[in-house]
């Protein structure tokens, strides 16, 4: 696979030019070592073609991927959220470590009803991820992952790995690609999501 394109919000790409340029480097190299003909394996009639089309599979794609990040010691983190106390108590614990909040959440009187925030891959302060799913998988990814982890001062800058239109056509439907998200992010305007982001477009 190869960057077709990308998309630097809030200085998110300079900043790892500067400060990770290394990490940056292997964010690069994992998308180059994916070979996405390896990944085109999903026979498939769902997109109304004459004949039986071969599609790329988001499974393998994902799964090459987490083999390159998981080589080069990226691994995924979670943050673990109680979502049932009240207004106060929940100001209190978001925002705090990716540590359980459970202890406040019982001192303050409640059970706590714990849910989970996961990246896909953290290392050094980075976060990345990669988004072969549904249209709104990848505003969860920017709105909720990518800035809970920022504000927790889990991460500094969140990339977000996206097909290409042309590549998310010979995918199954529904696939989120990297057009329309960035048109998403541009509606936003230069401070929304508060959190410095790099969006890269993949193609073959």
């Amino acid at each position: 696979m190869q960057i077709a394109a990308k998309y630097s919000h809030m200085n998110g790409e300079e900043h790892l030019m500067v400060h990770e340029p290394e990490l940056w480097q292997e964010v690069q190299d994992v998308i180059l070592g994916v070979d996405g003909e390896a990944c085109r394996n999903n026979s498939s009639r769902e997109r109304g073609y004459g004949e039986e089309t071969m599609l790329y599979s988001p499974v393998d794609m994902n799964k090459a991927f987490k083999e390159g990040f998981e080589e080069r010691g990226w691994h995924s983190v979670s943050r673990m959220i109680s979502d049932n106390c009240e207004l106060e108590v929940m100001r209190e614990v978001t925002g705090d470590s990716p540590d359980s909040p459970k202890p406040a959440v019982e001192a303050a009187g409640y059970t706590p009803s714990m849910a989970c925030n996961q990246t896909d891959f953290v290392k050094s302060r980075v976060a990345v991820e990669v988004q072969f799913g549904k249209y709104a998988f990848v505003a969860n990814d920017l709105f909720v992952k990518h800035l809970s982890f920022f504000i927790s001062d889990v991460i500094d800058v969140g990339i977000e790995i996206l097909p290409m239109k042309h590549l998310e056509t010979s995918m199954p439907p529904g696939i989120a690609y990297y057009e329309c998200d960035l048109l998403n992010a541009l509606r936003q305007r230069r401070g929304v999501p508060s959190v410095p982001l790099v969006l890269i477009g993949i193609a073959p």
